[in-house]
């Protein structure tokens, strides 16, 4: 299973856009208190914001490189908020 993953922070106001073979092994990844973490180590209350599948890793690569190009908060809230853009992307990447 390929997810693409978005964890947000209160503390920090931020997010984490991420690929993964394994959601649940890398979210206790991002939770732990390794300082090998790069990035999510500078808050320790990361939540799971948005997650979904993807057919392929290379789909799933192009999709996690999209959202980080847009550079939106307001791009990942409208993710959330229409799950139309999801599919559209799925189906753009595929």
């Amino acid at each position: 299973m390929h997810t693409v993953y978005i964890l947000h922070s209160e503390k920090l106001n931020r997010h984490y856009i991420g690929y993964t073979s394994n959601i649940d092994v890398r979210l206790d990844f991002h939770s732990n208190d390794s300082q090998t973490r790069k990035f999510t180590y500078k808050a320790d209350d990361w939540k799971l914001y948005l997650s979904f599948n993807c057919s392929s890793k290379p789909q799933a690569l192009a999709i996690e490189k999209h959202i980080k190009a847009m550079k939106s908060k307001t791009y990942i809230d409208n993710l959330q908020k229409y799950p139309e853009i999801i599919l559209k992307l799925l189906e753009k990447y595929n």
